[in-house]
């Protein structure tokens, strides 16, 4: 009933602002996500034991009071310039970014590189971190003693308390220590270096790429053009070989994981012990249907057992590392969706389940640590509405949850390291942004803080976010742009743009229902515009996103032709004259579309598409459709190749001359088909950009597609 309420609420929420001023499309695309967007505080955090928390507002560094919200200003860029000046360093024209050292020291940076700023003596000193070269990891064990580790020449180095030690000698084009992720930014790993708690150790990555099938990527400035390979492995090919090593800082010694098994498999989620004796790392399959949770010993690597093993029919997808309770190393946190959702479970150190914390059909959506004692642990969720998000604590004992969050829509929090209060980011259909300190133990909220609306000037048109049925009678929610000027007796145009792509949600309740500004600025020039989240999307459940597997385009194809049925049933559409568009995963998803359901949509722009999944990556492709060799019928059935003769209306493919990730060959073939076929459609390339086209040509590029459904559509 909870859930069926918001839904209510949601479908009949709208919002219409009716002034003159119209926008250009450089203020729909280079302006969406600064000035045109809603207000965002920078550099918010608490101040560690401090009872306080800060944040940045027009060049002013604020502090405000915990418990009572009330703000102060704490230093203007005018007297953080009058510092600058005394102690020789240069100014500055705007602070976008601090990081507490302590409760009266801050970093910041400035064109030659990172300083400190003592508030109570009004200084500058000279910083104790070192930040210049690239890939900068950083380890904080106390206030005076920091690690930090970077990568040159493919090798690793460590600097601490000011000495640099190269740890790796054998970096090369095949032998690789990136300190970066190794598996395609999936499985939740954002690098590939990984401190112990006390930071004498450091884990990190060894990639062995030698097997892999180099790829050409074409520099086309250069004269003549140069050639510049990559390693890319490409779904049912030779992948890379990756094991684990271990640093001491100490002795200066290396040893490796021994992660026996394919080499092929994949090593996620490494946590540590707290006592920094053992390394934990979840061993997945390549086919990535059985994981099994790995301890290993920290000084030989050896391995000392299995703390328990998943499987799944379909897939398995571990994303978070173990999490050790707070003052009780004897037992951690789990997250799975073995019962469908996403949960939390609790283990002992042996692998038991002492019980699942989290139950019930909503997602546990990320952690954000626990209470002082250990006794809550806080985490995101969406147990109110799939397009909702609240803040929430679990009581480890009686596993009581509590709703700290209130208000209908979208809750993005931080915590203090007590867990004594959060800061909460709150916006819905019709809030830009607001936000409040709350007391996690009275929940007890305080506004600090509200953003106007960012584009109240502009002459604009409604949204609305609503659910429809697909064919199964499963709720897909939807956001809708209506034109400015609206008038219900006429017939409008209307561009579907669409993702529908594993880890994805387009949908939300938050400022206009998650979509861009350029979605305005079509709403001026007449047109209506939809999105809608079939299954295969993420924060629905197992089920919903499982529904894909093996078959990438089909299910997905028919969620969005229900959303057109739910257009056409709408009387101020027009049937005749819809189009779409998307890109990446929405690439692929528009020109099936255009070719696997011919008609249906008159005019598409379809960038960097995957065309063919036995050409896109390992990883992601073998996961959501296991291998071409075992599934032949699944890529053949959705290789678009396959349905180019099928092509009715108008189509504009784009693509990055520099795609690393949906290479090039991708449309290219596509291109070779179509004049195979006799088909014409229309080709564009971006040189200079990679997977998708930044900066300022991104008004070039949404200027093209903009004006291609102005004129076929």
């Amino acid at each position: 009933m909870k859930q069926l309420l918001l839904i209510t609420s949601l479908a009949i929420s709208s919002i219409s602002i009716a002034q003159e001023k119209l926008l250009t499309i450089q203020d729909a695309v280079l302006k969406g996500r600064t000035t045109l967007a809603p207000k965002r505080l920078q550099a918010l955090d608490f101040i560690k034991g401090y009872n306080r928390f800060t944040y940045i507002d027009n060049n002013v560094i604020k502090s405000g009071d915990n418990l009572t919200g009330k703000t102060i200003d704490l230093l203007s860029m005018k007297d953080l310039n009058v510092a600058l000046k005394g102690a020789n360093k240069d100014t500055l024209a705007a602070v976008t970014g601090i990081t507490w050292k302590n409760s009266v020291q801050f970093y910041f940076s400035n064109k030659k590189g990172e300083l400190i700023y003592d508030i109570e003596k009004k200084t500058i000193l000279e910083s104790d971190k070192k930040t210049e070269e690239s890939g900068l990891e950083a380890y904080d064990k106390e206030a005076t003693t920091e690690a930090y580790t970077y990568c040159k020449d493919y090798n690793l180095f460590v600097v601490k308390d000011g000495k640099e030690t190269q740890v790796t000698n054998d970096g090369s084009y095949d032998i690789v220590y990136t300190g970066k992720n190794v598996h395609q930014n999936e499985f939740g790993i954002n690098g590939g270096t990984f401190w112990s708690p006390k930071g004498n150790y450091l884990a990190f990555y060894r990639m062995d790429q030698s097997p892999v099938t180099d790829y050409p990527i074409i520099d086309w400035t250069s004269r003549p053009a140069k050639n510049k390979n990559i390693k890319y492995p490409m779904a049912g090919n030779n992948s890379h070989y990756v094991v684990l090593g271990i640093y001491d800082l100490k002795n200066n010694k290396t040893i490796y994981v021994k992660t026996e098994g394919d080499k092929e498999q994949y090593l996620t989620n490494v946590a540590w012990s707290p006592d920094e004796k053992r390394i934990y790392i979840a061993v997945l399959s390549r086919n990535q249907n059985d994981m099994k949770l790995n301890e290993y010993d920290a000084a030989t690597g050896n391995f000392i057992h299995t703390l328990f093993e998943e499987h799944d029919d379909k897939y398995t997808e571990p994303l978070h590392p173990m999490l050790f309770v707070k003052n009780n190393p004897s037992q951690f946190i789990w997250q799975s969706r073995k019962d469908g959702f996403n949960h939390f479970y609790l283990y002992n150190i042996s692998g038991s389940l002492i019980k699942q914390l989290t139950k019930g059909n909503w997602e546990v959506k990320a952690e954000n640590g626990f209470d002082e004692k250990g006794e809550r642990l806080f985490f995101h969720a969406n147990d109110q509405s799939p397009v909702n998000q609240d803040f929430y604590s679990v009581n480890l004992k009686s596993k009581e949850v509590k709703r700290l969050t209130s208000g209908n829509g979208f809750h993005t929090c931080i915590l203090d390291e007590k867990g004594n209060y959060t800061i909460d980011n709150f916006s819905n259909l019709t809030t830009p942004r607001e936000y409040n300190i709350i007391n996690t133990t009275t929940k007890k909220a305080v506004n600090f803080y509200k953003a106007d609306n960012p584009i109240k000037d502009f002459k604009t048109g409604s949204w609305s976010l609503f659910p429809i049925k697909n064919n199964e009678g499963t709720d897909l929610f939807c956001r809708l742009f209506k034109p400015v000027n609206f008038d219900s007796t006429k017939k409008y145009p209307v561009l579907v743009y669409l993702y529908n792509g594993p880890h994805s949600q387009l949908v939300t309740n938050t400022w206009m229902a998650g979509g861009e500004i350029w979605y305005q600025y079509m709403a001026e020039k007449g047109f209506i515009v939809f999105t809608l989240d079939g299954r295969g999307t993420s924060n629905r459940g197992k089920a919903f996103e499982q529904a894909t597997h093996r078959q990438l385009g089909t299910k997905e194809m028919e969620d969005q032709l229900k959303g057109v049925d739910y257009l056409k049933s709408l009387p101020y559409v027009d049937g005749n004259r819809i189009g779409v568009h998307g890109w990446s995963f929405g690439g692929f998803m528009t020109t099936t579309l255009m070719t696997r359901s011919p008609g249906t949509f008159k005019v598409g722009a379809a960038g960097g598409p995957v065309i063919d999944w036995t050409f896109y990556e390992i990883m992601y492709t073998e996961r959501y459709m296991d291998s071409p060799q075992d599934n032949k019928e699944g890529y053949e059935k959705n290789n678009l190749l396959n349905y180019t003769d099928k092509l009715k209306g108008k189509l504009l493919m784009i693509h990055g001359a520099q795609d690393p990730v949906v290479v090039l060959q991708h449309s290219i073939l596509y291109q070779r088909n179509a004049v195979e076929k006799g088909i014409q459609l229309d080709y564009y390339l971006y040189p200079g950009h990679e997977h998708n086209v930044l900066g300022k040509d991104r008004a070039h590029l949404m200027e093209k597609i903009t004006n291609y459904f102005i004129d076929n559509l």
